[in-house]
This record gives structure tokens, C-alpha cells and sequence, in this order.
């Protein structure tokens, strides 16, 4: 089983972000992340709060050993060109480590504040669909391209008509949440359209966010099929539960 870390970048300092990531990587994680808002999710509403993909590139340069990405980048946030560009950059400060993380986006104020348009749940689902193969094409076509040939694609979420469908279609990875009943569904859900639209189930790793807590239902949640646990956390990040973690395993 993977484990990986999210670092929320609110009510905190890039100066601890830094420390918590470095600290992290040189204990084995097998992946760092951060979330791709502009404002707090919950606390204070004027907490301070930092940028995701400034934030992955300082991730990427300051650590060595896990992949980095955002858990996930809303789409409708960057046109796709700029956005696999982007990405392009931050994988080769990475030595290859980048994993692209994708969502269709739901948080109404940071579209309000910065001038997005938010429209509906089904709306942004279809600019999503539209730009996976836009982004996969620029991808394709930027000099130099990715370190490893090609970057892993996550989808995240748990629409079950929509989202994971597009992550049979286009995904190397889903991120979907706890507890475990609810990802088992999901997974299962995906199996189905795996099915449906010819792709082989297991070449989509399977990844699970969860709180610290959530680690003691580790064995539960592989026997559920989850490939991959990411830790989410705020500040002050206290890493103790993943150090033991990785212990154990």
C-alpha cells in the first residue's frame, strides 16, 4: 500500500509548508500534494492561504523522492495549453515526478473572487471532458516533453455517470474519498465502466483521501481495492500517524 500526504496551504507559511514536505519526503512518502484553491475550505474564512502551482514547483525542486501534484488542480481554473505547460515545467524540476491531478472544480468562492464563471456541476463536467484531450495533445506536443515520455493523468471525484467514466477513459489514477463502504462503491463503479468502455481495470491506480485518524482502516480499505492512501492535513502538520505507518508497513 502507498501512502502520500496532502498539505493544506492554509493558516500556515510556505516556510512550514517547506519543512513538512522535506520532512515527509526524506521519511519514504510515496507522494506529496496540495489543493488547488484560493481560499480557505474551512476555519477562518481570512486565514492566510497560498497558491497551488507556485507551491508544487517550490514541492518539486525542495524534495527528491515522492511524486508531487495537486489533489486536484481545477480544470476550469487555467486554459488547457497553459496548463499542460505547467505541468510539463514542474515534472522536469521534478526529475519526472509530477502527477497531474484533474477535477471538473466546486467551490463557489474561489470562482466568484477571481472572476470564473461557475455555472452548473454538469457544465463544468463537460469543459473537463472537452479539455482532456487538449491538455494530452499539448502534452504531446511541448519541447521538451515530459522527463519520463508522458505524465500520469488523475481524475478526482465520485460522480458516478460522468467523472468515472472519464477516469476509465483517460486516467492512470482516481482519487475518491472515505470511508471505506463509499470508496468500495466507487471502485466498483469504476470497475463497471472499465468494462464498458474496454479498458483493463488495473492499469488505474487506485488512490483514497483520509484523515490522519482514517489510517487504523488501512487494511480494510486495501482489501476494498484502494492502491494508494493520501493523508490530508492542516497546519501544524504533525506527521507522527504517517511515520508509523510507514514503519509497519
Amino acid at each position: 500500500m502507498k501512502i502520500g500526504v496532502q498539505l493544506h496551504p492554509q493558516g500556515t507559511t510556505v516556510a512550514a509548508m517547506r519543512e513538512a514536505w522535506r520532512a515527509a519526503d526524506a521519511m519514504g512518502v510515496d507522494s506529496l500534494w496540495t489543493w488547488d484553491h484560493f481560499y480557505p475550505l474551512y476555519g477562518p474564512e481570512d486565514a492566510d492561504h497560498f497558491e497551488c502551482y507556485a507551491l508544487l514547483a517550490a514541492m518539486a525542486a525542495d524534495t527528491c523522492h515522492a511524486t508531487v501534484g495537486a489533489l486536484v488542480t481545477c480544470y476550469t481554473y487555467r486554459n488547457p495549453n497553459l496548463l499542460a505547460d505547467m505541468a510539463r515545467t514542474i515534472d522536469h524540476i521534478s526529475n519526472g515526478r509530477f502527477v497531474l491531478g484533474l477535477g471538473s472544480g466546486w467551490f463557489e468562492r474561489d470562482y466568484a473572487e477571481y472572476g470564473y464563471e461557475f455555472g452548473t456541476a454538469i457544465g463544468r463536467l463537460r469543459a473537463l471532458e472537452q479539455g482532456l484531450p487538449v491538455v494530452k495533445e499539448r502534452l504531446a506536443r511541448l519541447a521538451p516533453g515530459p522527463v519520463k515520455g508522458s505524465i500520469p493523468l488523475m481524475i478526482g471525484g465520485s460522480g458516478e455517470k460522468v467523472t468515472l467514466r472519464l477516469v476509465a477513459e483517460h486516467a492512470d489514477m482516481l482519487n475518491t474519498f472515505g470511508p471505506v463502504d463509499n470508496f468500495r462503491r466507487k471502485n466498483e463503479v469504476l470497475n463497471e465502466w472499465c468494462t464498458k468502455v474496454g479498458r483493463d481495470p488495473s492499469a488505474i491506480e487506485r488512490t483514497v483521501a483520509i484523515n490522519p485518524k482514517d489510517l487504523v482502516d488501512a487494511e480494510r480499505y486495501a482489501e476494498a481495492g484502494a492502491d494508494h492512501l493520501i493523508v490530508m492535513m492542516g497546519a501544524p502538520f504533525r506527521l507522527d500517524a504517517v511515520e508509523r505507518f510507514l514503519a509497519a508497513r
